[in-house]
Formats: structure tokens, C-alpha cells, sequence
């Protein structure tokens, strides 16, 4: 096995983007192994600046005028194609930063899963970093707690509703919980999860990552939540404006279909996939395990539109 990791990563109009290549280099234990899919959603291409990095063999690299690209669902389907058989998939946003050794970290966490299960996902909210006075600032967590997703109570399913927000709970353990959900902010696992579970590209935003957790499932793969993630996060400042989301701004009128379009378009297609007929092909449900399996396990009825607590209140 090459041991290498492909890191997806799709970018919209980001200044962060070089800043996450390379302390993404500069932290790993094994930088040589990393190859890089770069979606650069943005105004101009970045093609020169990309090839004067010291690392630039490693990066493959694909700039989108923003004018032409279909959101965060039709771009990372973009990094996917970029796969060359590595061994390793890493998926994160592109405003991220790295401890160092990250990568073995993640390595060592996913053989470990191994014994539990033969096709694992690591994945869940990163923690916030923030930067400060030019410099990335986290505090490392504890390891006490693992960071559980579970839906919204505010997003109840309903008979024209399926799309829910998740939000991050903890729970007191000292091993890696399994999980019903992904999160698409930062996804590891084997990299042939792109050849098995390939991103619908007819998604858009909200719903993304259920259309993974319940596809993946029912391919047989299964979701842990991981006691220590080795990457952060830098979230969005509270009550700052949304000038850098794809459906904000002018260029939103020169697309072929606006935000509110695909958006709409996209809570139909995943209602179709967990409530109708399941959608045909690569971007439907899998033959390993079934919907109602699914329900069992997560307490996510979306046939029955019913959210149950499979923790019986155990989260702190």
C-alpha cells in the first residue's frame, strides 16, 4: 500500500487557501506522501502561484471561474475526479490549520479502526482555530470527550422537509464513537470512498453530508467519531457577512442556475433519495445495508419523519 493521502479540498474565493497548503506541508510527519486536489473557485487563477510553491508536484490544481461553478457538492465531485488511487482520503475545507505530525495521527487512528470495522470513516466538527496577530491559535482538547453529531432539535423532519442541521454534542468515553453522520469538513478514511460513495455534483449545500452518512452506510462503510482530530478549523466570525458564500453577490445573476435554484433543486433530489425511490445509480442508496438499518441505528426515521436519540440522553 502507498500509504498516500489525497487531500480534496475545494475552495471559494478563500485568501486562506495557500495559508492551509502549507502548514498542511509543513506539519505532516511525512509531507512527500501528501497529493493535493485543488478546486480554486475564484475570480482569477491562481496556476502561478500554485506552480512557485516548493511542493507544487504535489498539488493538482483545477481553477473555476466563479461565474461557472455549481456550489460545494459540484466541487468537491471536481476534487474527486483528481484521484489517482491513493491510499488515504482526506477531505477538509480550505481555511484549515495542522498539528504537527497530523498525518500519522490520522494513519494510526484509522488502523486502529480496523479491528471494528473493515471500511471506517473518521469524521466529525473540527475544532476552531483563530488567527492572531498572523499566526493560527487552538487549544488542544482534552481526549475526555468525542464529539457526537446529532440533528438539530430546531430542523424536525416534516412531509416537505428532509434536510436537517446537525449539531455537535459531547460525550464522556475514551474510544471512538460510532456515528450516523459526516462531516464533510473533515473526512478520513480509505481513498477508494471516492470510487464507492462519489459526490453527487447535483447537491448544493444543505443536505451534502446527509446524502454521504446514509449512502455510505448503506455501502457498508461505517462512521466514527474520532476522541482526537490533529486539524482545525477557522469558522466564520458571528455576525460577520456572508460576502464569500457562493449564493451572495452579483455573480449569483450570471450563473446558469442561481442559489435559490439549485438549492431547491437539491432538497428535492435528497428527498427522492431518502423518501422515494432511492435515485438510480452511483448517487442512490447502496445494496449492503438498508434504509430502515439505517433507522435502527441512528434513530433517523426519514420515511416515518421521526428523529429518535439512539444515546438515550447520554451526551454531557
Amino acid at each position: 500500500m502507498n500509504q498516500n493521502i489525497f487531500v480534496s479540498l475545494a475552495s471559494y474565493l478563500d485568501p486562506m487557501l495557500f495559508f492551509t497548503l502549507n502548514d498542511a506541508i509543513a506539519k505532516a510527519a511525512r509531507p512527500e506522501l501528501l497529493r493535493f486536489a485543488v478546486v480554486d473557485q475564484n475570480h482569477a487563477s491562481q496556476r502561478e502561484a500554485i506552480a512557485a510553491l516548493p511542493f507544487a508536484g504535489q498539488i493538482r490544481y483545477l481553477h473555476v471561474q466563479v461565474q461557472d461553478t455549481l456550489g460545494v457538492s459540484w466541487a468537491r465531485n471536481q476534487a474527486f475526479s483528481l484521484y489517482d488511487g491513493e491510499q488515504y482520503l482526506l477531505q477538509i475545507d480550505s481555511h484549515m490549520c495542522f498539528e504537527p505530525g497530523w498525518d500519522e495521527v490520522l494513519r494510526r487512528q484509522h488502523s486502529q479502526l480496523l479491528a471494528r470495522s473493515a471500511k471506517p470513516i473518521l469524521s466529525t466538527y473540527p475544532y476552531r482555530f483563530d488567527m492572531v496577530d498572523g499566526k493560527p491559535e487552538y487549544v488542544r482538547p482534552e481526549g475526555k470527550t468525542v464529539l457526537v453529531l446529532r440533528p438539530h432539535p430546531d430542523t424536525p423532519l416534516t412531509p416537505s422537509e428532509v434536510v436537517l442541521r446537525f449539531i455537535a454534542k459531547h460525550l464522556f468515553t475514551d474510544q471512538p464513537v460510532p456515528g450516523c453522520h459526516i462531516a464533510a469538513g473533515f473526512v478520513f478514511c480509505c481513498g477508494n470512498f471516492i470510487e464507492e460513495v462519489p459526490y453527487d455534483p447535483y447537491l448544493y449545500f444543505h443536505g451534502e453530508e446527509q446524502s454521504l452518512a446514509v449512502r455510505a452506510y448503506t455501502r457498508g462503510w461505517d462512521i466514527f467519531h474520532p476522541l482526537h482530530v490533529p486539524i482545525y478549523h477557522l469558522y466564520k466570525a458571528a455576525n460577520t457577512p456572508h460576502e464569500t458564500h457562493h449564493w451572495h453577490g452579483e455573480v449569483n445573476n450570471q450563473r446558469a442556475f442561481t442559489g435559490s435554484y439549485l438549492t431547491a433543486r437539491a432538497a428535492s433530489r435528497l428527498n427522492r433519495l431518502l423518501c422515494g425511490d432511492g435515485l438510480p445509480g452511483a448517487y442512490g442508496l447502496g445494496s449492503v445495508r438498508t434504509l430502515e438499518q439505517f433507522a435502527a441505528f441512528s434513530g433517523i426515521n426519514y420515511r416515518l419523519r421521526q428523529v429518535g436519540d439512539p444515546f438515550n440522553g447520554q451526551l454531557c
